[in-house]
């Protein structure tokens, strides 16, 4: 059985309008506040990679907030979609950064 306290690694891909708006930004500063390290980058075809790692409870925390329809944290850009993430085991990411 998980347990919320594992520690983990996501890879999601967030489509919509997230690229130039301070999105990748936006999730830098939630990571961070959740305590979490990893990545976030733009992709060629317009898409954001996010790649966290940290606690499964703040992990799953942070998706959450990526897939929040409409943010009352006023979150830059407009989510479409946010891909199923892709588990694993962390590699030992530290801090989060924007790429």
């Amino acid at each position: 059985m998980e347990q919320p306290s594992e520690v983990v690694r996501a890879t999601v891909f967030v489509r919509g309008h997230v690229q130039g708006v301070g999105f990748r930004w936006w999730t830098r500063s939630r990571a961070l506040e959740l305590g979490l390290a990893g990545w976030a980058r733009n992709t060629d075809d317009r898409r954001v990679e996010v790649v966290a790692e940290g606690p499964r409870a703040a992990v799953e925390r942070l998706l959450r907030l990526l897939e929040e329809p409409v943010s009352t944290r006023r979150r830059p850009g407009r989510v479409v979609s946010v891909s199923t993430a892709q588990w694993a085991r962390p590699h030992g990411e530290s801090g989060f950064r924007e790429r």
